[in-house]
């Protein structure tokens, strides 16, 4: 919990707007405080007028070793939060900290001048941002005190004031995050026999169904030394020359070859997300190519436009569309899975919208319009709720699964990456009333974006 008598650099300080970004830190703040971070907002103020405002100053210059950014225009634009920002980037430049301000991306926003080119937390989902928000703080090794947890009452008596309580019990927050739940024990370093083209190997490595990594002279796969070697025949052949255990690997590296953990890990994330696109693809979903990473889309072949796909536990089945028309368009929903190895092996999932012509009644070519895409996905999914994109996801991950109970990757002729298919669970000890709530029936009633009955032309822009 925030102390102002402390003279440590240790807080987190959110910088938002009052009183737009008021329910966001209101929920966020207890969240990271349960995990043992000291935070600072406004709402945490003795009184209005000059001193708050100095209180304020003085704890961002003295006492913030992050600065949360609440990222809207609405935000961006209030002239506190512009003068918060200043501080900020003076800030990075003293401490020789060039992230000291973490944008969290609430809504939309145009670029600003200073932070532009930082790299955003989507607080799109909330719980999916904060599971985010957590790693990174941890990679940062941000200092927080797990022994003698407290929530600040401020929290509360502002909810009070609000009427918009803080309740005292758990809350459980489904995140973005499947569970590695089984790899294979060893990977295997191979190189050839004899004298090898080294450009053609990588080429090969590039390209082989169970995909390879190249170090040094040679590369390191999962893949059983037969599959390599009648894959590889017309490069060289190859042998193992060392079983290395896997999760020793991650830890440690391979310090006879001057391996890094860091570059070790890479490898394997790098084989692990091959493999989940090759999965995506040999199941038929729709690649799109975003900025950065693939994103694969439920097709027609999966999925007809407007059916509900069944999802859940025994106890728990409910139903929700992958494909639908909206605004003269067909969207498509779909993922785009990131592996990471902290705190555990796991991937996390970004969701995606992608957007089809009609044709015949049915998904046309994909908008390669990037601009057109943007408008789309602003006006056509600014009505789902949470819960409709958890709908979504856990019917997308029904799909793919099918008939099994986990996702299998496979890396090998008998080698394969096992994921959990429902996302992981997270417990927050205290919960807030927000008005993100909506009864079970309701998760397929917008008129406008899912029953097919659009309302307004294709080109409009929700601002």
């Amino acid at each position: 919990m925030y102390d102002p008598r402390s003279s440590t650099r240790d807080v987190l300080f959110i910088s938002k707007a009052t009183p737009g970004d008021d329910e966001f830190a209101l929920w966020l703040a207890p969240r990271l405080e349960a995990e043992g971070y000291a935070v600072y907002a406004d709402i945490i103020r003795l009184d209005p007028g000059s001193r708050w405002r100095k209180e304020l100053t003085a704890t961002l210059q003295n006492r913030a070793i992050k600065m949360l950014l609440c990222c809207n225009d609405n935000s961006l634009a209030a002239h506190g939060v512009q003068e918060e920002i200043a501080i900020a980037e003076d800030l990075a430049k003293e401490l020789k900290d060039p992230n000291f301000i973490i944008p969290m991306r609430l809504a939309e926003f145009k670029k600003l001048f200073g932070i532009g080119g930082l790299q955003y937390i989507d607080f799109g989902n909330w719980a999916g941002g904060l599971s985010d928000l957590l790693e990174y703080l941890a990679d940062a090794g941000i200092p927080r005190d797990t022994s003698a947890i407290s929530i600040s009452p401020h929290w509360e008596q502002y909810r009070r004031r609000q009427a918009i309580p803080i309740k005292q019990e758990p809350e459980l927050l489904t995140s973005n995050w499947l569970r590695v739940m089984e790899m294979p024990e060893a990977i295997r370093y191979y190189e050839p026999t004899g004298a090898v083209d080294h450009a053609v190997m990588i080429k090969f490595c590039r390209s082989f169904k169970y995909h390879a990594e190249p170090y040094l002279r040679g590369f390191f796969s999962f893949a059983e030394p037969h599959v390599v070697n009648e894959e590889f025949a017309s490069v060289a052949a190859f042998t193992v020359t060392q079983e290395i255990n896997t999760l020793a690997f991650l830890r440690d590296g391979w310090p006879e070859k001057s391996l890094r953990s860091r570059e070790a890990s890479n490898f394997v994330q790098s084989i692990f997300r091959r493999a989940w696109e090759n999965t995506c693809r040999s199941l038929g979903l729709l690649s799109f190519e975003y900025s950065q990473h693939p994103g694969f889309h439920v097709s027609r072949d999966h999925a007809r436009i407007g059916q509900l796909i069944p999802w859940g536990t025994q106890g728990e089945k409910r139903s929700s569309m992958l494909r639908n028309k909206a605004k003269g368009h067909v969207w498509h929903f779909g993922v785009t899975a990131l592996p990471a190895l902290w705190p555990f092996p796991h991937f996390k999932l970004k969701m995606r919208v992608l957007f089809s012509e009609i044709a015949a009644e049915e998904a046309g070519l994909v908008i390669d319009d990037k601009k057109k895409q943007h408008r789309l996905r602003r006006s056509v999914c600014k009505g789902w709720r949470n819960k409709q994109w958890h709908g979504r996801l856990r019917a997308f991950l029904e799909l793919i699964c099918g008939d099994y109970s986990a996702i299998a990757l496979r890396v090998g002729e008998n080698a394969h990456i096992r994921l959990e298919s429902m996302p992981m669970l997270f417990t927050s000890p205290v919960t807030t009333d927000l008005p993100d709530q909506i009864d079970d029936d309701e998760d397929e009633i917008d008129a406008s974006t899912l029953t097919g009955t659009p309302e307004g032309d294709d080109e409009e822009d929700a601002s």
